[in-house]
């Protein structure tokens, strides 16, 4: 089976400090995987690793056989951050043409057109993208990292701030995206995280506290707490 994402022996310092110490996982292509940990534990930092935004001090990432930091690899990830990073006073429309053209997507109109249809975004298509609701504003955010049709979806925290009927639909929504691309997703919700992944890394302090193997069991929620404490 291939892989979307392979780490072996996964390392990066800052300084002295090292956020991530000795990290191995893979991620076959086409599923889903939870990082699981608490604050510090080193989530964001191989979240953003994997996105190419950042190099290993050692070891190695490797996004679909491509080392991470490639200008191949980095075209075959989409990133959806904590903060959804789009410009307020574009509309919602006019966000996603310019995600399109920096990533020269072709027939970009049609492109657009299309994720405004899947993401249920038509009717507020023209609006300002700061007049959006979280819930609309992450649905764009997720448009957005889609545009260019990549094999690999990271998502940092996509349940925060949105209420229980929304994260709902987010999980059903990414559920329906996994024929599609592989997620990576970094997140505090254990219960969602089981609902939508086949399995899950959990750290601490850097290093591999324990991998879940999936579907996630009943019980994922109280292991996973109790191996980030």
């Amino acid at each position: 089976m291939s892989c979307a994402v392979v780490a072996r022996d996964l390392v990066k310092r800052f300084g002295r400090n090292a956020a991530l110490r000795g990290v191995d996982f893979a991620l076959p292509a086409g599923s889903a995987l939870a990082v699981l940990g608490a604050n510090g534990a080193g989530k964001s930092t191989l979240l953003r690793l994997t996105a190419g935004l950042a190099r290993p001090s050692s070891g190695s990432l490797t996004i679909a056989g491509l080392p991470s930091a490639r200008p191949e690899a980095r075209a075959r990830v989409g990133y959806a951050g904590h903060a959804t990073g789009l410009y307020p006073a574009l509309t919602a429309r006019e966000n996603l043409l310019f995600a399109a053209r920096l990533r020269g997507v072709a027939q970009r109109e049609q492109r657009v057109d299309a994720l405004l249809r899947e993401e249920a975004l038509e009717e507020v298509a023209e609006l300002p993208a700061g007049a959006l609701s979280r819930g609309l504003a992450q649905r764009l955010a997720l448009a957005r990292a889609r545009v260019h049709a990549p094999a690999l979806l990271l998502l940092d925290e996509p349940f925060d701030g949105l209420d229980a009927p929304a994260c709902e639909r987010l999980v059903a929504r990414l559920s329906g995206l996994r024929g599609q691309c592989a997620l990576l997703l970094v997140t505090h919700d254990v219960r969602r995280a089981a609902a939508l992944c086949d399995a899950a890394l959990v750290l601490a302090r850097g290093r591999e506290a324990a991998q879940l193997a999936g579907p996630l069991a009943a019980d994922a929620r109280e292991r996973a707490l109790a191996e980030a404490a």
